[in-house]
């Protein structure tokens, strides 16, 4: 089982357009975002694409064509970004119905969503506490 990037990545992308336009770049391309997160233009764009969606980028077309905040980095927090790129459950359930005749079988889906419940939820506090400007201080305070 592999964790999930997208939320990090997102953020990564978010963070250096933040940068990039505070050095007085009006927008960034998705290969050059892609450069710094070592991943394919495509992921990129696709993220980008989502982020979109949920207005907080914006994107250009033809000449200059690029990327650019829609909004302050100060007024986005990470579940901006999470609600924008991640879909579903933070946990699933079982793929099929477990054995309802089978006393663990009938009892573990209630057992589970009740716990999984609550993590979700200290999950999005927890989000909702960060903002990416927070995220960017961190990165720029991180020695090299």
């Amino acid at each position: 089982m592999s964790a999930n990037s997208r939320l990090t990545i997102a953020s990564h992308a978010l963070a250096w357009i933040g940068l990039y336009q505070r050095q007085g770049h009006e927008v960034a391309t998705s290969e050059q975002i892609a450069s710094s997160a070592n991943t394919n233009p495509v992921v990129i764009r696709r993220l980008l694409g989502d982020l979109r969606r949920a207005g907080l980028v914006e994107s250009r077309r033809g000449v200059g064509a690029g990327w650019s905040l829609a909004r302050d980095l100060g007024s986005m927090t990470l579940l901006d970004v999470y609600e924008a790129v991640e879909s579903g459950p933070l946990f699933a359930m079982h793929r099929t119905t477990p054995d309802q005749n089978c006393v663990v079988g009938h009892g573990i889906q209630p057992a589970m969503q009740r716990v999984y419940d609550g993590i979700e939820q200290t999950l999005r506090h927890e989000l909702a506490r960060v903002t990416l400007e927070d995220v960017l201080q961190d990165v720029l305070a991180t020695p090299r």
